[in-house]
């Protein structure tokens, strides 16, 4: 599985609006919730699962504990082939 998102990663060319997600998720050394990336940035939902399943990005689950409550978030976090994508 690892092999065939690498090499669908080489292949894709990464579109304005990947590139610019990428970006921002490079910027973002823990990541990004996606709901801030879908509604502060307008990237659809649609196009995030696409760079997971390219293998340029990756979702991490954490669990966090506020004032007594226990909430698990998702933050998308750019892969080392979405790097090299954005790299050229």
């Amino acid at each position: 599985m690892r092999a065939l998102r690498s090499q669908l990663s080489r292949k894709l060319r990464p579109s304005p609006e990947w590139r610019q997600a990428l970006q921002l998720l490079a910027r973002s050394p823990r990541g990004a919730i996606e709901d801030v990336l879908e509604l502060g940035h307008g990237f659809s939902h649609e196009m995030l699962a696409m760079l997971v399943l390219a293998g340029l990005a990756t979702v991490v689950t954490e669990t966090l504990r506020v004032d007594g409550g226990t909430f698990k978030i998702e933050r998308m976090r750019i892969t080392d082939a979405g790097r090299l994508a954005i790299r050229g």
